[in-house]
């Protein structure tokens, strides 16, 4: 009996010790993947994920303004801006640069900051790991040509993601940027219909995605920023807003510090 007693009491604490040590080893794996933006899917692969919103204390947002189209419109998207004493984040396409060199010195010298949008606006997921890193340097480098700094933030064109774009925007030194506030804006929107996107949505953290060139954004932007104020939020860069490092991105690609 006393030797039944002790070889059962042997296996119940080797049983414990072994559930112990899974459950430490399934930690640091989660908590790598966490550092490494990647989550692991019901299917069992990981996928990376770039970031959508931030959870901060703060009450700060940040505004984003894709540049793709043409350039009519800067002029009074800046005014707007420095009238209300905020900064935005224009994300742009090299081609945009190519053809409009002087709104990208305004935009510069205007303070706002200045992200990467990819070099011609492929459909970057049908492109390989070293395509993708083509098109993130490609663009970089003309924004550097005209402001003197690379690029540190990218976008992919039509909001497009997979491992190897991301990857190969973490390869290029960026931190890749989504939204979880879309307003729309390229549709058509009136800015009363863009604010009715905005408004239950938005909280601390949020990123919100604009884009120049459309129809009623440079028209609206100014309503826009008075209305987030009122909400006691403050617009910043995308950088003033997001952790540069010891950050993790959860499954709903939320950054969180470390």
């Amino acid at each position: 009996m006393f030797f039944v007693y002790n070889k059962d009491k042997i296996i119940s604490v080797a049983v414990a010790l072994s559930t112990v040590l899974v459950l430490f080893l399934l930690a640091a794996t989660f908590k790598q993947d966490n550092l490494n933006n990647t989550i692991q899917t019901s299917a069992g692969n990981t996928k990376m994920l770039p970031v959508y919103s931030v959870d901060t204390e703060e009450n700060k947002v940040a505004i984003t303004i894709n540049c793709a189209w043409n350039a009519d419109d800067i002029d009074l998207i800046l005014e707007t801006l420095s009238n209300n004493e905020v900064k935005a984040t224009f994300f742009m396409v090299g081609d945009w640069i190519s053809k409009f060199p002087d709104a990208v010195k305004k935009i510069h010298e205007s303070g706002n900051e200045i992200a990467n949008h990819s070099e011609s606006h492929a459909h970057v997921n049908n492109l390989n790991h070293e395509k993708n890193i083509e098109q993130i340097t490609k663009c970089s480098d003309r924004i550097k040509g005209l402001t003197g700094n690379p690029t540190t933030l990218y976008r992919g064109p039509y909001g497009e993601y997979n491992n190897t774009v991301v990857k190969a925007a973490k390869d290029s030194n960026h931190i890749m940027i989504q939204w979880n506030i879309d307003t729309l804006d390229y549709n058509g929107l009136t800015g009363e219909q863009m604010w009715q996107r905005i408004e239950p949505k938005l909280e601390k953290g949020s990123i919100i995605l604009m884009h120049n060139g459309t129809e009623n954004t440079a028209l609206s932007l100014d309503m826009i920023i008075k209305n987030i104020k009122e909400k006691g939020y403050e617009p910043v860069t995308v950088s003033e807003l997001i952790y540069k490092d010891n950050y993790t991105i959860d499954n709903n690609g939320v950054q969180h510090r470390q």
